[in-house]
């Protein structure tokens, strides 16, 4: 579209998560007029620490946002698959941080700092808080969103980015329902100091064993560790009750550092999750509405890419909307080139990491010496 066309656009993006906020400063940057509708009072993210992938730190460097983001992060050069006993299993450089013109890292960083550090680079007032989507409907060229407290909003375009229980998705494309992985996510924030020795470095590093996985993520800048143990398990409650005894069994056998971190956690402190995602969306987009990031292709984070693809989305929607004759050209030029990658990454992101999935989910990375030998 011509620079003109895009200044007069007019866009609502529902949600100011990862994808929502990521979305609104894409879109704003061609000149498009944008407003993020959220329905929380404040934002906030609970939880531990995510890796921006290389191609993430590449798009906010291309935003002009690389700076803030890795302020509050920390740098990583690779990351490392062991036993549940530290035994290596693989090891490996981050893919793609020699893709770029500068050689870009993964980064890691608490996910309370990543919002914060997310909406803070949007103007002031392009947020509206105590938004909850109760209507939304398609118009052709024009879209309408009616809210809970009673306003109504009509844009050019409406950007979905609501997360994996998405009313936009469900009323205008899929009524498709989260998937239980059969899992439950224990995560914690860990000082270093009371970590056992298991901060080394700024590098991930995933024990996997007996269905439990433990991923030990470094967050050195702010003097802590993110820590999350996900497990099998049959209660498919979304916000399972915490507990200490359920947490050992979980890590039993495991690395004796991360049992006694494990043994030291204050339970009150530590969020449950289920696991859930959903199964492949087959149309993400009508003439003037579309999906984005959990809304459109919510995944286990097993591969940690659920925030990245919601980023390399707003990314790709923008570059769309630069390169298509119009909103509905652009739509279907951003669903063409962000859902056969995001489709491949929710089949991968089911699997486990035992070590006999791990060449499947990480083709041709497993070090040759622990390659089967002919």
């Amino acid at each position: 579209m011509h620079s003109s066309d895009l200044k007069n656009l007019d866009i609502a993006v529902i949600g100011a998560g990862y994808g929502g906020a990521a979305a609104a400063k894409a879109l704003s940057l061609l000149g498009a007029k944008v407003n993020v509708y959220e329905q929380a009072s404040q934002i906030r993210e609970v939880g531990a620490g995510i890796g921006l992938r290389p191609s993430s730190m590449d798009q906010f460097r291309q935003w002009g946002i690389f700076d803030a983001i890795a302020k509050v992060s920390s740098a990583s050069d690779y990351f490392e698959i062991l036993s549940a006993t530290g035994h290596p299993i693989m090891k490996d450089e981050w893919p793609g941080m020699e893709e770029y013109a500068v050689k870009t890292h993964t980064h890691l960083i608490h996910r309370g700092d990543f919002i914060e550090a997310l909406v803070g680079v949007l103007p002031e007032g392009m947020v509206h808080l105590g938004h909850k989507l109760a209507r939304i409907e398609d118009r052709g060229d024009r879209a309408v969103a009616t809210f809970a407290n009673g306003v109504t909003i009509e844009a050019d375009l409406i950007v979905g980015a609501d997360g994996i229980k998405s009313t936009v998705r469900e009323q205008l494309f899929s009524n498709q329902q989260p998937v239980f992985a059969g899992e439950h996510a224990y995560r914690a924030v860990v000082d270093v100091d009371d970590a056992h020795g298991l901060v080394v470095d700024d590098n991930l590093r995933m024990y996997v064993g007996r269905g439990t996985k433990v991923y030990v993520l470094p967050l050195r800048h702010r003097g802590q560790m993110s820590f999350d143990v996900t497990a099998l398990r049959t209660d498919s409650s979304w916000s399972p009750e915490p507990s200490k005894d359920d947490l050992m069994a979980m890590v039993e056998g495991f690395d004796e550092r991360i049992v006694a971190t494990a043994g030291d956690l204050d339970m009150s402190k530590v969020n449950v999750r289920a696991v859930y995602d959903i199964d492949p969306v087959d149309t993400w987009h009508s003439d003037s509405v579309a999906l984005l990031g959990d809304a459109a292709h919510s995944m286990c984070h097993h591969q940690g890419q659920g925030a990245n693809s919601a980023i390399l989305d707003a990314g790709g929607l923008a570059d769309a909307l630069r390169e298509a004759a119009s909103v509905k050209e652009a739509l279907a030029l951003y669903q063409a080139t962000r859902k056969p990658v995001t489709d491949e990454l929710q089949r991968i992101s089911r699997q486990g990491w035992s070590e006999d999935e791990i060449n499947d989910v990480f083709p041709g990375q497993k070090p040759a010496a622990q390659q089967p030998q002919s």
